[in-house]
């Protein structure tokens, strides 16, 4: 065994790895004030890695290999604190820290797990055994040393506590000082935010029960909520790193304290989210124009690091009012209106109101209704014609989803669509009907209902078109359904496209490559970029509704339509018209020599069975 001497001012970390069985144990000398922090893990490679990280940070960095000699190494010499992996070969992290904290002499030590095991039961037999904090392998390098210099700072006010609290017959009236100065420490990091030194969440509603408690006495006392969070902040943390993004959470906590009286409260409830409690306000008037004037700060780029880092916010607010019993229903309440100022487009703020509220209990409601009806498959497929203006015959169909609720009947797709997408529960929706309707038209070739060139139209959201193996999703429905892919047209929005033009571009050339007909839906509302138009491989363009309800008798009411129309005829696709209504327009899309025309003067959505009698009926829409 080696025996290093080391300085007085060296921490000494002791690594316990499963390495080999040549693998020995070095025990060098320790100072009697050295901190000493004993590693435990199995892996060769995070060995290496805590001992390059450790020892750039001052640290001196022992190894052994196994449980059995962390415990052998804690006993001949007790550590300040111990870094523990879970699972090794012979006794597994959580014996050997129920060991430690069986033993008086060690229970006291803290102990930090390393592991893999990232289920939350893990976590809490982790903690149930003693355990002091919990880290996911694989580990964030910053995230070991944050944690570890905590808790060796609680460890040494710990000792200093009890270091106190020995002398304190021979100096009363000093320990009763020092006491009151580590009392106010610990009081310090249980209400304060590390990061920014402002309120915690838990400081923050004590404050808010105090106000609501005061305005309850007092119907004079006014006093609001604003909660603010950071519009995509996640984006500086991916491009820049979290380290800028905790100096941007800094820089802005000082700007927002600026901008605050000595007598309102800022907090940071977590991540990038704000809370501010004004009290003593004529009115909401003074809470606007403190948002008016945070909106503005945040027009100013932030400069971290020798860059200039531009971010915006939105904000919500809640007035008080003698309604609110609780300080959380205050809180939820503005978080509610903050989410309303994202969702109106972010950068700005919103007054909370009532059916904000009940918007989102039932939004709530819905989702949970949804994830049941996927299970429950309650959803259905109605199919609306898709006719040929030339001949007047249906050329193929369109597959709308329907949700057939068990007590609210059909739900409107503009009700739950949106809800579905938020969730990504739309990917297994969208997948469903995909593949519902490709044997659905499968059958009906099969039985000579339709002829091999009829087609299906399928919507994809933006959400399907982000997944990585939407393709093969795609070529293993057709080729289950056996179903030619020449009859599948899917239908993609400007918008969903536009999220990632550059993927886009290279998996609708892979679609066309396997024979599958695209449709641009709702052309006109988007980005409309001619430029990005030509780098898209479609077949169709889909003229939005609101266009073609736009046209009437006279020629000035074409408007977009014929520029659409010769876009498309440049570009070598067939132009799709949706919404049709009325003979007139039809009579004018045809003039403009519109291929394909869907709506309800042909006919309105219907069940399978009604198609059938609709195929096999002579209608002609010829005019």
């Amino acid at each position: 065994m080696n025996h290093p001497q080391h300085a007085s001012n060296t921490i000494d970390v002791f690594v316990i790895n499963d390495v080999s069985k040549n693998t020995c144990i070095n025990y060098p000398q320790h100072d009697s004030k050295a901190v000493d922090v004993l590693v435990v893990d199995d892996t060769p490679e995070n060995i290496r890695l805590l001992s390059i990280m450790l020892s750039k940070k001052g640290y001196h960095v022992r190894k052994a290999i196994n449980g059995k000699m962390g415990l052998t190494a804690v006993q001949a010499h007790l550590p300040d604190l111990i870094l523990l992996d879970i699972t090794m070969p012979d006794i597994d992290g959580y014996e050997v820290c129920q060991r430690l904290k069986a033993n008086p002499k060690t229970s006291d030590v803290p102990v930090i797990f390393l592991s893999a095991l990232g289920d939350s039961l893990d976590k809490v037999k982790a903690f149930n055994v003693g355990g002091a904090d919990y880290i996911t392998k694989p580990f964030q390098i910053e995230e070991i040393l944050a944690r570890v210099n905590h808790q060796l700072a609680l460890r040494k006010a710990e000792q200093e506590i009890r270091q106190l609290n020995a002398q304190l017959e021979d100096r009363v009236k000093e320990r009763t000082q020092q006491l009151a100065s580590a009392n106010a420490k610990l009081l310090k990091l249980a209400l304060c935010d590390p990061l920014t030194g402002l309120a915690n969440r838990f400081s923050f509603m004590e404050r808010l029960e105090q106000a609501l408690h005061q305005a309850k006495n007092d119907v004079e006392c006014q006093f609001a909520i604003l909660f603010l969070d950071c519009d995509r902040f996640k984006i500086v943390n991916d491009s820049l790193g979290h380290l800028v993004g905790d100096e941007l959470l800094q820089a802005i906590a000082d700007r927002l304290q600026q901008l605050l009286k000595p007598s309102d409260t800022l907090a940071r409830l977590g991540g990038d989210e704000f809370a501010m409690l004004l009290t003593h306000i004529a009115g909401i008037d003074s809470a606007t124009q403190l948002a008016d004037r945070m909106l503005n700060t945040f027009s100013q780029p932030f400069s971290i690091r020798q860059q200039q880092v531009f971010i915006s916010a939105s904000i919500g607010i809640a007035l008080s009012s003698s309604e609110y019993e609780q300080p959380e229903h205050l809180l939820r309440d503005a978080d509610t209106a903050m989410y309303h100022a994202k969702a109106s487009g972010r950068a700005q703020y919103q007054i909370f109101e009532p059916t904000m509220h009940t918007a989102a209990l039932q939004q709530l409601l819905l989702e949970t209704d949804l994830r049941r009806a996927i299970n429950q498959q309650e959803f259905v497929i109605h199919y609306q014609p898709i006719v040929a203006l030339k001949t007047g015959k249906i050329a193929g169909l369109e597959a709308l989803v329907r949700w057939q609720h068990p007590t609210r009947g059909l739900v409107s797709p503009a009700a739950f669509i949106p809800i579905a997408e938020e969730t990504r529960l739309i990917n297994q929706i969208g997948n469903w009907v995909l593949r519902t309707a490709c044997h659905q038209l499968s059958f009906w070739q099969k039985r000579g209902f339709v002829d091999p060139t009829f087609s299906i139209s399928v919507n994809l959201s933006a959400c399907q078109f982000a997944q990585v193996d939407l393709v093969e999703q795609i070529i293993q429905i057709l080729a289950e359904t056996q179903l030619n892919p020449h009859c599948l047209k899917l239908e993609i929005t400007e918008s969903a496209i536009m999220d990632n033009p550059e993927a886009a571009a290279v998996i609708l050339e892979q679609l066309r490559q396997h024979q599958i007909q695209l449709s641009m839906d709702d052309f006109g509302t988007g980005y409309s970029s001619l430029n990005y138009l030509q780098s898209f491989p479609m077949d169709n363009l889909k003229i939005d509704r609101s266009f073609v309800q736009c046209l009437d008798e006279t020629q000035d009411s074409l408007g977009l339509v014929p520029v659409i129309k010769m876009i498309a005829k440049t570009m070598n696709m067939k132009v799709i018209a949706e919404g049709i209504e009325t003979t007139q327009q039809l009579i004018q899309l045809k003039a403009l020599n519109c291929d394909f025309g869907q709506g309800y003067l042909f006919s309105k959505p219907l069940e399978a069975e009604e198609i059938i009698t609709l195929l096999a009926s002579p209608v002609n829409w010829r005019y």
